[in-house]
This record gives structure tokens, sequence and C-alpha cells, in this order.
């Protein structure tokens, strides 16, 4: 199991869901990737590094970037999530 760390912008999202069953959604999603941290799809080109995985509620798509760190302790950075609109310009935005 790897730990997992939020970015601010990840948690202040996190934090900021009101319904019910997408925070449970959001919960399992950490679950699984926690126990096995390269279950999500690894990016390609200026998203080098970073991991994406679905998460599908009521018909729509949300995503969690996350970077995986075996350094010091295995531990998981989950950069940004939310829906999938605008999700990469924006990821792409926070990398920079």
């Amino acid at each position: 199991m790897f730990d997992i760390r939020f970015t601010r912008s990840a948690e202040k999202y996190l934090k900021k869901l009101k319904d019910i069953h997408l925070k449970k959604a959001f919960r399992d999603a950490l679950d699984e990737i926690s126990a096995d941290p390269y279950i999500g799809q690894l990016k390609t080109a200026n998203l080098s590094g970073i991991y994406c995985y679905d998460v599908y509620y009521n018909r729509i798509n949300h995503e969690i970037a996350y970077r995986i760190f075996e350094d010091n302790g295995k531990y998981i950075v989950v950069i940004l999530a939310g829906t999938h609109e605008n999700f990469y310009d924006e990821l792409k935005r926070y990398i920079k």
C-alpha cells in the first residue's frame, strides 16, 4: 500500500464535493490507486511521468492525476482531480 498525499488544489476540489456518492467513488478510486498505483494510464509528451485514473459517476467522467514516488518511502501525490472537461489543459498549466 502506498501513502496518498494531495496538492492543495486536489485537496480543495475533493473537500468541496457535496455529493456523498461521488465522494465515495473518489475514495474507492483512491483506495484502488493506493493498492496498485500503476492501474492508471501513464501519460506521455509534456505530461510524462503522470498517471491518470478515470472515475465514472452519473454518466460524467472525472479524472485523478497523480505521480508515484518510491525514493524515500512509497507514496503517491495526487496532483489534480476534477471533471474531464478542460482537465488536461488545467493539468498542463499546473505542471508549469
